[in-house]
């Protein structure tokens, strides 16, 4: 009697797209798809379902009572605080500051990775890179306080000052050299991070276009502009649309460790304004109001940064 050999197992056919269906995958792959609950559960918990509480910009909050607001009071804080010459003022001030870190922190980090990805000396490169992206794992609490260690009265910074001949500049208190101050410790903080995914990208542009632009007498600033550029290029677009959709929301941290009174005209920005209004004074209907106001403005920067970078240049988050 001939022996029938057995039937190989019936695979699983990929949809019409040439992708399994996502329960199938689910199953097969169940390890991987295990690893995302944990960030899942925290963006639900510490990002989603706050949102909720958005509700009590139109209804009159009192500490105590219902988490939801007391009252209906419709657009009354909307009105409140765009009649605020305070909020202006405020909200020019984080325009100023968001811009001016963008303008400054972002090219930084490409201007840094393509004078890095230059250098022969391998240990020179490894070790100019170390120390440029340590300040990074600083805390801010010991940046800002390295800050008005340096620049107090006896300071380092002052202390050549009078070295030179002049005399001491009370930077902290004065108003004007507060932007100075936040955008170079922003920059000196963030460059060599921001450095490391340059390096990275760098690391998959073609070297044979490289070889094919000196074939065609291209010299190194041209190589830079044809072909190193364009490789990183959806990099760069990416980082430029997940900065653009944080403009609002600039460093609250530092700003609040290192302002005071005295900086408040050029210092305090939304961010900041909000902590006093809602957590010091208790307002937090109206502090919640000007928080939607700065999330809609957020959200509507990424969507219209996101829609240009795909038309004009071809590359986008979504």
């Amino acid at each position: 009697m001939p022996i029938v050999p057995a039937s190989p197992p019936r695979r699983r056919r990929p949809g019409a797209n040439g992708k399994l269906p996502w329960h199938i995958a689910l199953h097969r792959d169940w390890q991987l798809y295990s690893l995302v609950v944990v960030p899942l559960v925290f963006f639900l918990v510490f990002r989603y379902l706050p949102m909720l509480g958005n509700v009590i910009a139109f209804r009159r909050f009192q500490p105590g009572g219902s988490i939801f607001g007391e009252q209906w009071v419709g657009l009354h804080y909307v009105r409140m605080f765009l009649g605020d010459p305070t909020f202006w003022g405020v909200f020019g001030n984080t325009l100023a500051i968001g811009a001016l870190t963008i303008l400054f922190c972002f090219p930084m980090p490409i201007i840094f990775a393509l004078l890095l990805n230059e250098v022969r000396s391998r240990y020179f490169k490894r070790f100019v890179q170390t120390m440029s992206y340590l300040p990074h794992f600083l805390s801010i609490v010991i940046v800002a306080g390295m800050l008005m260690q340096i620049l107090s009265i006896d300071g380092t910074v002052n202390q050549l000052v009078k070295l030179f001949g002049g005399e001491p500049i009370p930077f902290l208190q004065q108003a004007e050299w507060f932007r100075t101050i936040y955008l170079s410790s922003e920059v000196w903080q963030t460059l060599g991070w921001g450095t490391i995914l340059y390096l990275a990208a760098l690391t998959t542009v073609d070297s044979t276009l490289y070889e094919a632009s000196r074939i065609d007498g291209a010299n190194r600033w041209q190589q830079t502009w044809h072909v190193t550029l364009p490789g990183i290029r959806p990099t760069m677009v990416t980082l430029l649309i997940l900065n653009i959709g944080t403009f609002m929301a600039v460093g609250f941290e530092k700003i609040l460790l290192i302002y005071n009174p005295l900086t408040y005209p050029t210092a305090d920005v939304i961010s900041t304004y909000l902590y006093r209004v809602g957590l010091v004074s208790n307002n937090f209907s109206y502090a919640t109001a000007i928080g939607l106001f700065e999330s809609l403005i957020g959200l509507t920067l990424i969507l219209s940064a996101n829609a240009i970078s795909r038309r004009v240049v071809g590359a986008s988050l979504w």
